[in-house]
């Protein structure tokens, strides 16, 4: 008996095959070969992966990275991660991505914000792809990058990719969609993006976002279309107009439900 994973439907099939010898009057063949028969022993669905949403809490899990082994929770400690997932090892997009992550990780180091990376493939395939982002990007890669090439985790996080039947290990089995999470101190997800595996990232609007989220929970403020730090953000609209007076002098009103309001750039970026 065999048995296997189908990584795409999330279901397991179990199966035994047998050769038995062709007895049958009306057989086109008209031999008495053997014919091999597949009987279907079950079928059973798979636990469901949780359904992550904007406010969930991120599930915990551990995991083997380029940097040891870590408990997820206990790496995000009392500040922001960013979990992303790349498709593969040696592949031409990703190499660009994690070089410019690289590249960027001082500026998130700076909003209290760690870094960490994932595919589906080994420790010793990362370890020894790093060299090659490194040479590339003239980078110095430091973050953490999962080994998860059990999928547990990718599944876990719902990574994996139903779509492009291109992306598949040698084993036929779904590779990762670059996926990113963006992980408050509470453990809350806060950001969710899901790329195809043939468009790569783009690391300064990832930096954006945390921006915003960070200027947002501590201002009672939204960012509009394309908004940078220095530019105007938006009075949310929890906050009444008498508030604003007080909160957001001299705000404008360009309609009754849009009120901007300017806010500096060094109360938004770290000093």
């Amino acid at each position: 008996m065999r048995a296997r994973e189908n990584f795409v439907t999330g279901r397991i099939l179990a199966y035994i095959s047998s050769s038995v010898a062709c007895t049958s009057t009306n057989c086109l063949c008209s031999c008495s070969a053997h014919h091999t028969y597949i009987a279907i022993i079950f079928t059973m669905s798979a636990p469901e992966a949780p359904r992550l949403r904007l406010g969930s809490k991120a599930p915990n899990f551990k995991a083997t990275t380029t940097k040891g082994e870590i408990d997820f929770h206990e790496y995000i400690g009392d500040g922001w991660v960013i979990l992303f997932s790349h498709p593969d090892d040696f592949t031409p997009v990703c190499t660009t991505e994690l070089g410019a992550f690289a590249k960027l990780e001082d500026e998130f180091t700076k909003r209290n914000v760690k870094l960490i990376g994932l595919s589906a493939n080994s420790l010793q395939s990362h370890e020894e792809w790093i060299k090659d982002i490194d040479e590339v990007a003239g980078s110095s890669l430091s973050f953490p990058i999962i080994a998860d090439a059990d999928r547990q985790i990718s599944y876990l996080y719902d990574m994996l990719d139903y779509q492009d039947v291109t992306n598949r290990d040698g084993k036929g089995l779904p590779l990762t969609i670059r996926s990113v999470f963006i992980i408050d101190p509470k453990k809350t997800i806060r950001l969710i993006l899901t790329y195809p595996a043939s468009t790569g990232r783009n690391t300064q609007e990832v930096l954006r976002v945390i921006d915003s989220l960070q200027a947002t929970d501590k201002y009672k403020v939204a960012t509009p279309i394309n908004w940078t730090p220095g530019e105007d953000v938006v009075v949310a609209a929890s906050v009444s107009n008498a508030d604003a007076d007080k909160l957001f002098p001299g705000y404008r009103a360009v309609k009754p439900y849009l009120r901007l309001t300017s806010l500096p750039a060094e109360k938004v970026l770290p000093q």
